[in-house]
Formats: structure tokens, sequence, C-alpha cells
């Protein structure tokens, strides 16, 4: 070891990491140096391997990543960047991409030498990516450009050569676009906020602001006018340089709790209606009226001739963070953004468009020249002209939006491994956000078995000496990927669950129904929609293998005309690759999964809008939205 230190290549590393942790302005920075993939984590960086063979423009790339790595340690602040980050998939890319680009212009501007090692770094990642071979502007990364035509206004320095090609693709379109904003983005270079706010604005006029969500900035306003001051004396306590810095973290630490605080409550409250035991529901509901709950069969033992459960014993209902732990769920989550980078500005279009049209059915209206109800203001203007004129009123109509909530039951068995749950899984994952913007709440489930061929059920059955006609005979997995009643925030890392392998298994989707439809009936809101994923039948080879051949499909048939004809929950199917028209009667069947955004999004338009002409305003008075 000592050796190593000594050599050229040891003291190399040494004195790079004391560059690092000076220019990082933190001695707790740490380096390791390996094979791995270059890498920052906190104050940890993974660096390249350095030999003492190394070229001097390796040596340089080196020191560009270690000196990037060292800038955004000092410059950059993950709260604030988190605070502006877009929701879109394409417009949080471009923000990325300049955020970067900024940390790197600070010390670009700062030290030549390290401007020289920077664009070393550059041209090398570039070439890597061989972004020299595209010719068309749908194959170039538009972030990519982004940044480099950034760095240019920000240092003066031209792209890195490998990267020339790829920025003049797109370059006379972005500077037509958005040369008011790029011209002003040096004098905000030292202040990451008001960056942030100039990069959304860029984002907008690159034509993608509705992948922007709502005003963070405004969101704060709203905010801070239902907070109290703090105390004087809090205040003088905190020195001048963390003054404003401390007050930002309090807030988002108490928004954080306030959120988690309510959506706790709500599910407590929400655990307590599941767990009342039955008796004791009709004892109360005898005081009021009696809510209408289907009979049969809601429930998979309700009829012992037709379908049965050798054993429910072994059964699991399980909230996703309890399948895995949080690191491996981020980095699943990880996984599951890159692999549809391109799918999802698609599908966030299709949901913005779902998004205007369900905002334009809430939208609030009045009747006006009322003998009745609020005074109409905009009116009075009639009688100061015509004292005799009597006054105008105006009533609120009453929105035919009713209170909903959509339950998203994703089929999660193993033919659905690879592409097609992927597409699922991003297109749940941006339909809650949509819908929870609207006031629309959803709930993400999961149905598939713990085991293949049976599980300890079928090892129970086989020490039981086999009894004839067992029924279902393995052991049931329904996930809780987010609950109707959890913020999207709080749920988002959770579907990355889906990538996991060996989760996908097999699949009953009957008594997943049941599960799915029962959550929904102990909902309190006034409209609830079922949606159902599936690419085929239900299939459980154990189960299979011991009863008719037929023995899921006819329990599903039965639960799907049950729900239909006897439930106020209304069911919707999409099919992927599968047929399933066959069994629900309000269904559509897609071929290729990249289809199924699209098909989400317009099946929960028509339902909404169907309910929306069924209950026309009456003649004869006037409105206006």
């Amino acid at each position: 070891m000592a050796a190593d230190r000594d050599s050229p290549a040891g003291e190399f590393k040494r004195v790079l990491t004391i560059a690092m942790k000076t220019i990082a302005e933190d001695p707790e920075v740490t380096v390791a140096f390996g094979s791995e993939q270059p890498s920052l984590a906190g104050n940890r960086a993974k660096l390249p391997n350095v030999a003492d063979t190394m070229k001097a423009s390796d040596i340089a790339i080196v020191r560009g990543l270690s000196d990037s790595f060292a800038l955004r340690i000092a410059n950059h602040s993950e709260k604030v960047h988190a605070h502006y980050r877009p929701q879109g998939k394409n417009a949080r890319a471009v923000f990325e991409s300049v955020e970067q680009a900024r940390i790197e212009a600070v010390g670009a501007n700062a030290m030549p030498g390290m401007a020289a090692n920077l664009t070393a770094m550059l041209d090398d990642r570039y070439r890597r990516k061989d972004v020299a071979r595209y010719t068309d502007r749908k194959e170039a990364p538009l972030e990519d450009a982004v940044a480099l035509i950034v760095r240019e206004k920000l240092t003066g320095a031209p792209p890195p050569e490998a990267a020339m090609p790829m920025v003049e693709l797109w370059r006379d379109w972005i500077e037509d676009k958005a040369s008011a904003q790029l011209a002003h983005l040096t004098d905000n270079i030292h202040d990451q906020a008001a960056f942030s706010r100039m990069s959304r604005d860029i984002i907008a006029a690159l034509e993608m602001a509705d992948e922007l969500g709502d005003d963070p900035d405004q969101s704060d306003e709203n905010d801070n006018e239902d907070e109290a001051e703090p105390d004087a004396g809090e205040r003088q306590e905190s020195p001048e340089g963390e003054d404003q810095e401390s007050q930002q973290q309090s807030m988002d630490e108490l928004q954080e709790s306030e959120g988690e605080t309510e959506a706790a409550e709500m599910d407590a409250q929400q655990m307590d209606v599941d767990e009342q035991p039955d008796d004791q529901e009709g004892e109360e509901e005898t005081e009021g009226e009696e809510p209408w709950r289907p009979q049969l069969p809601f429930s998979s033992l309700s009829n012992e001739d037709f379908y049965k459960v050798f054993t429910n014993q072994f059964d699991e209902e399980i909230d996703a963070e309890d399948l895995c732990d949080a690191e491996e769920l981020t980095r699943l989550r990880n996984y599951l953004d890159k692999q549809l980078s391109s799918l999802q500005g698609v599908v966030a279009r299709l949901a913005n468009r779902l998004q205007r049209r369900l905002m334009a059915q809430q939208n609030r209206s009045w009747d006006f020249d009322l003998e009745e109800g609020v005074l109409d203001a905009a009116r009075l203007t009639r009688v100061v002209i015509d004292p005799m004129h009597p006054l105008s009123f105006k009533v609120e109509q009453d929105t035919q939006f009713r209170d909903t909530v959509v339950t998203l039951l994703l089929d999660n068995s193993g033919s659905m491994r690879g592409r097609p749950i992927t597409v699922a899984a991003t297109c749940a994952d941006i339909l809650a956000r949509t819908l929870e913007r609207c006031g629309v709440k959803v709930e993400i489930l999961g149905f598939t078995t713990r085991a293949w061929k049976g599980g300890q059920a079928r090892e129970k059955w086989l020490a039981a000496n086999k009894p004839a006609n067992p029924g279902r005979l393995n052991d049931l997995r329904h996930i809780i990927y987010k609950s109707a009643d959890m913020p999207w925030r709080r749920a988002r890392r959770n579907l990355g669950l889906m990538m996991r392998e060996g989760l996908l298994k097999e699949n009953i989707d009957g008594e997943a129904l049941i599960w799915a439809h029962n959550r929904l009936l102990a909902r309190q809101e006034q409209r609830r929609i079922l949606m159902v994923i599936s690419d085929g039948a239900p299939v459980d080879d154990s189960t299979l293998s011991v009863n008719s051949g037929n023995y899921l499909e006819k329990h599903l048939r039965q639960i799907i005309t049950d729900i239909e004809n006897r439930s106020p929950v209304e069911l919707i199917a999409i099919g992927i690759g599968h047929d399933v028209t066959r069994y629900y009667k309000r269904a559509v069947t897609i071929v290729d999964a990249e289809e199924l955004g699209g098909a989400m999004t317009e099946k929960l338009a028509e339902l909404f809008e169907e309910k929306e002409k069924a209950a026309p305003r009456a003649p004869g008075r006037r409105a206006r939205a």
C-alpha cells in the first residue's frame, strides 16, 4: 500500500482529492477511484482509476470530472433545485442539464485551467455517446444541445468538437424560440434560485410549458399566507448568512410534515373502516340510511359449489415499500425513468389533454338576472342610470363533476415482463399525477402470486393427501403501490417495484377484481371507477392442474358480470395484445404497449364526458362560465 501512495498515480490521487476538498469547500469530501461509472452522491465521489501510464488527455478528463463534482458540491443546493424542478420528463431533463451547465460555468469563468479540464471531460463524454452520428432533430437529445448553448452563453466557449454537429442541428430552433431568455442568463449565474426561474422560462419558450407543473413561487406565496411568523428570538439566533436558507429549509420541512400528517390521518380513518367487524357495521348503519351494497358473489368464498379457495392462510396484501428497502426502490425507479424517457413525454401530453377536459367540467358557472341570490355588482350601473330598475341577483350552479376516485388495477403477471409492465407503470404514474391535480383521488394496485406453481398452499394440499377439487391452490399477493389518500409525491418511488426481477408471477384476476372492488366500496366518494389493465386471461398452473381448465376464467366472468350489473362501481378494462372485450362490456384492446397511455386517457375522458352529457342544464336560464 505504501508503494501505491509513493507512485506517481498514488500522488496524483492524493493531490486530486485535496483539490476537490478545497474547491468544494468541504473537508468531509471522500473520493474513491475504480472501474465503476463516475458518480456523485452527497459528498462521496467515484472517479475513474488512475494508472502511471495514463496519457495527458486522460488525466485532463479525470481532472474535469473531479472539478465538475467539486463545483456541484460548492455551488448547488438540492433543496432549491427540487423546489423549481419541472414535473414532465422532457422538461426535467432540460432543467437538469442547464443547471449542470451553470455549475461548471462558475468554475470555468474563475479558473482557465479548470475550463480546459471541463472541456476535455465534455468532449470525451460526447465522443463516447457518439452524438455526431445524429442527422435529424428527432434523434439528437434536445437537453444536451440546450445545455451546451447555455454553456456557450455563460462562458463564451464553443461546444466541444465532438458535440458541435448535434448542437448545430438544434441551434437555429433554440435561439429562435428562446433568444430573449438566453440573453440574460449571465445576470444570475451565481444565484441558483433566480437562474432556476430563468431555466423554467427557457423551457416554456421551447414549447414545453405544459410539463412545468404549478408555479413553485406562487405556491410559496399561498403557503406563506397560512404560516405563522417565526419568533423574534429565533430569528436573532440565526447567523445572517444562514438566515434565508434556514427559513427556506424550515418551510419545506413544515410542508412535508403537514402533508404526511394529513395523509396519515386519512390512512388511519380508512384503516378504521376496513378493519371494522361486520356486526359493528350493521349496528351503526341501522341508525341512518343503509348504503346499498351488492350481495353475491363479492367474496371468493361466497359460492362453494362454484368457486372456492383451498386456503387463504398464505395470501398477502402488502404495501410496495414493504417488499424491498428504500435504496432499492430508488434504484428501480431511476431505472424505470431511464427506460421510458421518450414515451413519458407522449403520455404526459395525453395526460395534460385529459386534465384540460376534466378542469373544463369543474369550471364554476352562474345564473344571472334572478330575483334572489347573491347581489350582482357588475349590473349595479343599471340601477344608477335608472333608480326604478330592480336589483339583479345571481346564483352559482351546482357542478355536475362529482367527487371521484379512480383505481388502476395492474396485472403483475409474468407475461407482462419487459416493455408492457414498464409502460403500464409509467402511464399509471403520470395519470395519477394528472388526476390528483384535478381533485380526483387515485389508487394504484397490482396483483400476482407469491410463488410459481402453488407455493405454500399447494404444499399444504399435498400434506393433506390431495383432496379432490381443492379450488384455488396458490398464494395470492396483492400489492398497494398507492392508496387513494396517499399524495402522489410519496408514492412515486413505489412504482419502480414493478421493475424488480422475480416479482411478476401468476395472475388470478377474479379475486383481484373482488379485492380492488371492495376497497372502492369502502370509499366515501360519490363516483368510483375501476380500470383494469391486463394482457391475458387468468392463469395459475397449480389451480388449473387440479380443477377444470376454465375454472379461473369462469370465476372472472361471474365477477365481471356482477360488478357491471349490480355494483355502483364503473368498470373499464384495457387489454394489451389480448381481447378483453369478450369479458368486459366497456373495454378496449390495444396491440402494442406503446398505445396504453392514449387508451387510458381516452377511456377516462369518455367516462367523465358521458356523465356531463347525461345531466344537461335546465333551459330558460341565462348562464355564463
